[in-house]
């Protein structure tokens, strides 16, 4: 009788710390899963300012005919970013360094852009240039709170990889750290003004 009590436990507790460990797994997808949506979701954000960017030069173009060494450098910036952007993964630190890095090329050349842009009243005026500029800011709201929730992700996803005792589950099943989106260069910072007024 002691012998099937003794089994008895330890099957009960075999149980117990089974359920656990699968807690504590499906713990670990979810937030990996939650991090990795967070990136896709910035992904869509950046992909949409992307596509902006020709259409916003080409409306330029005509008013700013002396500045092709500016309206090429957004459009140099652009490819860059849309090539890191493609190659980008959030568990490569070096690509997520990369493409924050091109990500605040595009933002100085389209600073520049705007900048310049304020010496063409008649561009200021132009619907289809106040149009973009519109969805723009749009966009680059919508790409930072991206960023926010992405970065959020990340964080609760590493605290609770690095917890004790999830670490140990974490390192069993090869779960690696999740890379943060910061901003490699302090000019991207500073929100990219884009108003014409």
């Amino acid at each position: 009788m002691e012998a099937l009590i003794v089994i008895l436990i330890v099957v009960g507790l075999i149980a117990v710390v089974g359920f656990w460990l699968m807690a504590q797994y499906n713990g670990l997808v979810s937030s990996r899963n939650r991090y990795r949506n967070g990136f896709a979701q910035i992904d869509v954000q950046l992909k949409r300012r992307h596509d902006l960017i020709p259409n916003l030069v080409e409306t330029a173009k005509g008013f700013m005919k002396h500045e092709r060494e500016t309206l090429e450098a957004v459009i140099q910036a652009r490819n860059a970013a849309e090539s890191a952007r493609s190659g980008a993964s959030p568990e490569s630190a070096d690509a997520v360094a990369a493409l924050g890095v091109a990500e605040g090329g595009l933002g100085g050349s389209l600073g520049r852009l705007f900048a310049l842009s304020e010496s063409y009243p008649e561009l200021r005026s132009n619907q289809n240039m106040l149009q973009l500029q519109e969805e723009l800011t749009s966009t680059e709201n919508k790409v930072g709170f991206s960023r926010q929730a992405y970065n959020d992700a990340v964080t609760s996803y590493n605290t609770k990889r690095e917890s004790f005792p999830t670490s140990f589950i974490a390192n069993m099943f090869n779960f690696g750290p999740a890379v943060l989106f910061e901003v490699s260069e302090p000019g991207e910072r500073d929100r990219v003004d884009v108003k014409f007024d």
